[in-house]
């Protein structure tokens, strides 16, 4: 009855710690075979019990479907830090659909190969549906710049807007979507492709006065930060490398002449990831990435397999229609 009191004031963060000397669990631990059979409420539980016990980082959870990774991630943050728990989504778009994945999705993804790369603050978990496992990388993918801009820093206005630009970002008037900044006078406002709110930059000068965030419906300041930083909010950018590899396909692969040459131009436009197959001839995946000492735990595997092999067949029709 002693138990009774302490269990109704803890907190949802205390209960991987009861779950983590668990026999079922300890015995999993770092098995590469191991089968656990938990019902779906509690996986999440478990998962944070794993956290609570394992130092292996990350543990990557697999699931079938973009739908079980978001619910697993929603459930998986209230038993851990939020900072702990990266999504991992794969593209919205169909393979080769002339259509671009949405700003956040691609945002998501760079932030966690961000982290994957840098080393020194991966995540705790890493969830992803499968087929975000078998979608190819861009290239560049391990080395992932970020535009970090902290109070009482100094900030080249047009170099900022220049890299702004060459991050994916869109220059409009007045901001109001992610991916967008907007430069008026001394004021630079911008929408990280994670972020929940567009973050204003007040300079004095060449030097950071104010850093804050801001309603998009009325524009108004709200509350003020310390530092913002900012990745990419396209996956696949025109970097010279790219450039130089869409310029050769206008000669090797003629059909596609008009992408090829506005890739070669460093052009942005919607739909150009779907030519990632042709600028990336080395295919790099999510697992090429991943560290040696993470654990793989697949959720529900032969739904999970079968999700996979219905992608690559969707895949590979629709690769030879357009060769066709």
């Amino acid at each position: 009855m002693s138990a009774v009191p302490r269990l109704a004031s803890a907190s949802l963060r205390d209960l991987p710690d009861v779950v983590k000397d668990e026999p079922g669990l300890l015995d999993v631990l770092g098995r590469t075979d191991a089968v656990l059979a938990v019902p779906e409420p509690a996986r999440a539980l478990v998962v944070a019990g794993m956290v609570a016990r394992s130092s292996r980082r990350p543990i990557v959870v697999a699931t079938a479907t973009t739908a079980d990774a978001e619910r697993a991630v929603d459930d998986l943050r209230a038993f851990l830090d939020p900072n702990a728990v990266e999504y991992f989504p794969a593209w919205e778009t169909l393979p080769f659909e002339r259509v671009s994945p949405a700003i956040e999705t691609m945002g998501r993804r760079i932030r966690t190969l961000r982290r994957l790369t840098l080393g020194d603050d991966l995540p705790a978990v890493i969830v992803a549906p499968v087929r975000s496992f078998i979608q190819r990388l861009a290239p560049g993918s391990r080395s992932v710049e970020a535009i970090t801009v902290a109070r009482g820093s100094v900030v080249d206005l047009d170099g900022l807007a220049e890299r702004l630009v060459a991050f994916g970002f869109r220059r409009e008037y007045q901001v109001e979507h992610r991916g967008e900044f907007s430069v008026r006078g001394s004021i630079v406002d911008v929408f990280p492709a994670t972020a929940e709110r567009p973050v204003r930059i007040d300079l004095w000068g060449d030097e950071v006065d104010r850093l804050s965030e801001f309603s998009v419906t009325d524009q108004r300041s709200t509350d003020e930060i310390e530092a913002v930083e900012v990745l990419p909010c396209r996956e696949l950018l025109p970097t010279a490398e790219v450039r130089a590899r869409a310029e050769k396909l206008v000669a090797l692969e003629p059909w596609g002449r008009e992408h090829w040459e506005r890739l070669a131009e460093g052009q942005l436009f919607d739909g150009m990831e779907s030519w990632l197959p042709w600028l990336a001839p080395d295919e790099e995946l999510l697992g090429d990435l991943l560290p040696d000492d993470c654990q793989l735990l697949l959720v529900e595997p032969r739904r999970l397999r079968d999700r996979a092999t219905e992608f690559l067949a969707e895949e590979a029709d629709l690769a030879d229609s357009l060769a066709r």
